[in-house]
């Protein structure tokens, strides 16, 4: 039986509203569940079946595929309301639901093919770790890639690889390596279980290896050629913008846990109500103050970029600085977030410790999630190579894709 095929016959969410709507409803059993699902080290397949139908992994299929339609705001919400319950389940989400944008660089008839339902999910790398051959009507697909979050309950696998012609390294018309990235369905991925993390535990993200698989040609894609859609959703950057609702979820959770501790705990040495120490009421008061900044920077960045693409202008034709505001807002959010993390598990001193306490999990979900590419140092340096118009070591982050 297939993942579709155990899906219970209820009626998807499929419009924002719903769908924000039905990860809320279902936030609080992620919570109840989050210290089974980090020692599962993988989605349990009923919590998988309730992201699903609360339609979360349809969120980036047009209408015309049945999907909702999201705007990268309405996503970013989405996730964030999901991260609030289990950050494990956040980021499962925000990988799983590339589904529909990646149908943006494939075409139609292989959507209709691949994509039956909007709910589909896909997990995976997109890095270009493997080697694609060049055969008739497709490729011949090996590799090893690592962190393939999602794929113990994926419907395809991402996999992204340098194309070959005769043995020999394809470029492209820039003179650098082609890359594509190709979608292969489970059956054909050796799984290697190696996901023994501080953080984010829950994610299954683990490695897999292909070894001359062949993939056909309508099942590849790349970055730079949409196929079935234009509009915000084919620009290159559509996967980064709601990359930050996971880390903003989980901080938003911590804040919440330890505002609510602090309305009744006391000093147990001064019998001084926390509600009422000034040093509690500081720390508070910053945290939130740094949360609402970089919260507010976020959305505000993704819809003003949403807004201009959506004016029908070419993602080329972003201003240098409308191009990097996004991705550098978020580094800025994975960071922000794991630093507000920091000091409530600080605040909270050795009440934090005690695997009871969720400021455990929050504090080592950040840490993992901050060692993605996403939040690392050579995001800002291409955002500022960028802006000098010198060679960015992460051409992706700013949209250059060949």
């Amino acid at each position: 039986m297939t993942i579709l095929e155990s899906q219970p016959a209820t009626t998807v969410p499929n419009t924002a509203e719903d769908i924000l709507a039905a990860v809320r409803a279902i936030a609080p059993e992620l919570r109840d569940r989050s210290v089974e699902i980090e020692q599962n080290r993988r989605l349990p397949a009923d919590v998988v079946e309730l992201i699903r139908g609360a339609g979360v992994f349809r969120m980036g299929f047009a209408k015309e595929q049945g999907g909702p339609d999201l705007t990268s705001v309405e996503q970013t919400r989405v996730l964030e309301a999901l991260s609030y319950g289990d950050t494990s389940a956040g980021w499962c989400g925000m990988i799983g639901m590339d589904s529909g944008l990646y149908s943006a660089y494939l075409s139609p008839s292989a959507v209709r093919e691949m994509f039956p339902t909007p709910d589909m999910v896909t997990g995976g790398l997109i890095n270009p770790n493997g080697r694609a051959e060049r055969v008739p009507g497709g490729y011949r697909l090996s590799g090893h890639w690592n962190l393939g979050s999602g794929i113990t309950h994926a419907d395809w696998v991402s996999a992204g690889a340098f194309t070959c012609t005769n043995g020999e390294q394809d470029v492209n018309e820039h003179g650098n390596p082609n890359w594509r990235v190709l979608l292969v369905r489970p059956g054909e991925v050796k799984m290697i279980d190696t996901w023994h993390a501080t953080g984010l535990a829950g994610s299954g993200s683990i490695d897999y290896e292909m070894d001359d698989v062949f993939v056909p040609e309508e099942h590849t894609f790349s970055f730079g050629k949409p196929l079935s859609r234009t509009g915000p959703l084919a620009a290159p950057d559509a996967l980064m913008r709601k990359m930050p609702g996971v880390p903003l979820g989980a901080a938003r959770a911590a804040l919440d846990y330890v505002r609510e501790m602090a309305r009744t705990k006391v000093n147990r040495m001064t019998g001084q109500a926390w509600a009422d120490d000034y040093r509690i009421q500081f720390a508070l008061g910053e945290c939130e103050m740094d949360f609402l900044t970089m919260r507010h920077a976020v959305y505000g960045s993704i819809e003003h970029k949403w807004s201009r693409l959506e004016s029908g202008i070419a993602y080329t034709d972003l201003t240098a600085e409308e191009r990097v505001e996004t991705v550098l807002l978020a580094v800025k959010a994975f960071r922000g977030a794991l630093d507000i993390v920091r000091r409530l598990y600080d605040l909270l001193a050795t009440t934090s410790i005690y695997k009871p306490s969720p400021m455990d999990r929050w504090l080592r979900d950040l840490n993992t999630m901050c060692q993605h590419v996403m939040a690392q140092d050579v995001i800002v340096q291409s955002a500022g190579a960028y802006l000098l118009g010198g060679k960015p070591r992460f051409p992706f982050a700013v949209g250059i894709t060949e």
